[in-house]
């Protein structure tokens, strides 16, 4: 097998092929994969020292990739659902490579064989309107990037959107000039929701793309970065995380709890919830497959 196997044809054939043509991916999901792959190949040039490049697929053995799955939690402070969607990621590429290069088939099926971990899945952690409130008032509205991160943090906090589905938003997915304005969100397995934009949030992404010369009708991206590209997700954690540190000098207990782009999810449903707001209801605002989903943050309030 050619030393440079690993980083030339089974990665490209994957994202190319398998992902994009077989498995008709989403963009989201392909995004996905790929930062997962991209962290796991960088920690393994750390540790093996050695450059991504040299790397082999050898190098990326059961044990490696355990420890990588073990760094996540440890070091990163990754959720085990987290972890998991990492695994997913790479046992998919090692599905691919176990049926295009038959001699890694016994490091492929090594790797396979690490289980996903069990998780209770259950919404611990929420913010108070107050809190969520305190994080969006963090940025500085006098630079363009503190208005940028304002509208972010907006966004996420009145819609409920998933990271992929609020980076992923473009200015023609936007209603904003009717009486009840709206955003089209893409959701997990292409699917697709409208959701209301509430009168601040209506507001600040007018600006928003007035700022920036954005008609409401073009196909560009909404939040974007330095260099004018569509907001990554590691972009929107960056985003949060800077709210966070500033928000804790006005809220202290915000330092005790995980403050993460999902929180704005979980405490949009337990503010809808408390409100009166039905399950069935819920579940269509937040895309869930499933009212079992949705179920948890009922569980999470009767506590």
């Amino acid at each position: 097998m050619s030393e440079h196997l690993l980083q030339a044809p089974l990665l490209e054939s994957y994202f190319r092929r398998r992902l994009t043509k077989q498995r008709n991916a989403t963009p989201a999901t392909a995004a996905s994969y790929r930062d997962a792959l991209r962290m796991l190949i960088l920690f393994a040039a750390a540790r093996l020292r050695r450059k991504p490049a040299a790397l082999t697929l050898e190098d990326l053995d059961r044990d490696l990739v355990l420890a990588f799955l073990d760094g996540l939690e440890e070091k990163r402070n990754n959720s085990v659902a987290t972890r998991n969607a990492r695994l997913a990621a790479i046992r998919s590429f090692f599905h691919h490579v176990a049926a295009a290069d038959p001699a890694s088939f016994g490091v492929a099926q090594r790797v396979l064989t690490i289980p996903i971990k069990r998780t209770h899945i259950e919404v611990t952690y929420h913010l108070t309107t107050a809190e969520v409130d305190t994080l969006i008032a963090a940025p500085d509205p006098k630079t363009p990037r503190g208005r940028r991160d304002r509208a972010f943090l907006l966004f996420l906090a009145r819609t409920g959107a998933r990271v992929s589905e609020a980076t992923g938003v473009y200015a023609n997915d936007l209603q904003l000039e009717q009486s009840h304005p709206q955003v089209l969100l893409r959701g997990k397995g292409r699917r697709e929701g409208v959701v209301p934009i509430s009168t601040d949030l209506a507001r600040a992404l007018t600006t928003l793309l007035s700022e920036r010369g954005i008609d409401h009708h073009e196909p560009r991206p909404i939040f974007v970065g330095a260099h004018n590209e569509r907001l990554t997700r590691f972009g929107a954690i960056h985003i949060v995380r800077r709210a966070a540190a500033g928000a804790v000098a006005i809220r202290p207990a915000l330092a005790d709890k995980p403050i993460s782009p999902h929180i704005f999810r979980h405490s949009l449903a337990m503010k809808l919830l408390q409100s009166g707001v039905d399950l069935l209801t819920i579940q269509a605002w937040l895309g869930h497959a499933q009212v079992a989903t949705t179920h948890r943050y009922a569980a999470a309030e009767s506590r």
